[in-house]
């Protein structure tokens, strides 16, 4: 994984022999044994790559374990300050604290070193944000014109991918980590999702029809292991490929900026739950380990009972 030993050279460059060996280990269980995906350890190298740095820079030396293990609650303070000033929002800090918390308490677990102080550390509060997903009208258009914008066989390949989105509800990850050896069987999607948990996705015909119409155009070989989305160049399609893609579309559809690979996921919830499905339901199709993730969605459908309750209710 490239990205994984590009952070790991730069965060061990600024610390200590021991502390190198220490996150060496660290990155190492993270990958293999908490199977956390790619973008979550791209997040947690390049937040601990900051606190030593940071450290580094506080102490006027590379930092060591011991360093680590005796840091205070005013030296935590001090690192998270400094990211709220360099204009960190609230979320990022937050992901970062708990990418250091991580760090420390595997250290624990290990016998490696102990750190009471970071349990004082307040987490930073975070905005209450709902997802935006599109009406139904914008989503069917988008699934309409998804073809239309490519060159050849890429116009199939946006559509395919963003009708697999909408119908099923994937996390653009999931959707781009298919092979396609996972092609829908049986009315049944295999997904991995976040955790390396696996789930079943049920797929309807519209899906499978798409899929499959991407499958006959596409000029690359449909061995088992190769990646279901790929490139123009035959390899894994990268997410900023699809939300390009996205990002011409609702140019040209006229939608709004909230339009995204992802809010095509958060369609799927809203338009289930309007529809009649229940919220147990629905977090087994998203994949949700908390019913409280889920229940964000209750929240959308009635900010829209309101709107229709003050345009329609004559005394409004």
């Amino acid at each position: 994984m490239a990205e994984f030993a590009q952070i790991k050279k730069h965060v061990l460059s600024a610390c200590s022999d021991d502390l190198q060996n220490a996150l060496g280990a660290w990155q190492e269980w993270l990958r293999v044994e908490k199977n956390v995906s790619r973008h979550t350890l791209r997040a947690y190298c390049g937040d601990i790559s900051h606190f030593v740095t940071f450290l580094a820079t506080h102490l006027g030396r590379p930092p060591s374990i011991n360093d680590l293990s005796g840091a205070s609650l005013r030296d935590f303070r001090a690192w998270m300050s400094k990211k709220a000033m360099d204009g960190t929002s609230n979320a990022s800090r937050a992901r970062s604290l708990s990418g250091v918390k991580n760090l420390i308490g595997w250290m624990d677990r290990q016998g490696i070193a102990h750190n009471a102080a970071i349990k004082g550390v307040a987490t930073p509060k975070l905005p209450h944000k709902l997802p935006r997903p599109l009406h139904e009208g914008q989503a069917m258009q988008v699934l309409e014109n998804a073809g239309l914008l490519g060159q050849d066989w890429t116009g199939q390949r946006d559509c395919a991918l963003f009708t697999l989105l909408y119908g099923c509800g994937l996390r653009i990850d999931e959707a781009l980590s298919l092979d396609v050896a996972d092609m829908p069987r049986d009315g049944f999607l295999r997904v991995v999702g976040k955790g390396r948990k696996e789930r079943q996705v049920p797929v309807i015909n519209i899906v499978e029809t798409t899929l499959k119409a991407y499958m006959d155009v596409c000029p690359f070989s449909r061995e088992g292991n190769r990646p279901l989305f790929i490139g123009t160049h035959g390899k894994r399609l990268n997410q900023g490929v699809a939300q390009r893609s996205m990002r011409s579309l609702r140019a040209t559809l006229g939608l709004p900026e909230t339009a995204t690979p992802h809010a095509l996921r958060h369609s799927f919830a809203t338009h289930l739950l309007q529809n009649g499905a229940n919220l147990r339901e629905i977090q087994e199709l998203l994949g949700h380990a908390s019913l409280s993730t889920t229940q964000r969605y209750t929240e959308i459908n009635a900010d829209e009972l309101i709107k229709i309750y003050k345009a329609a209710h004559p005394r409004a």
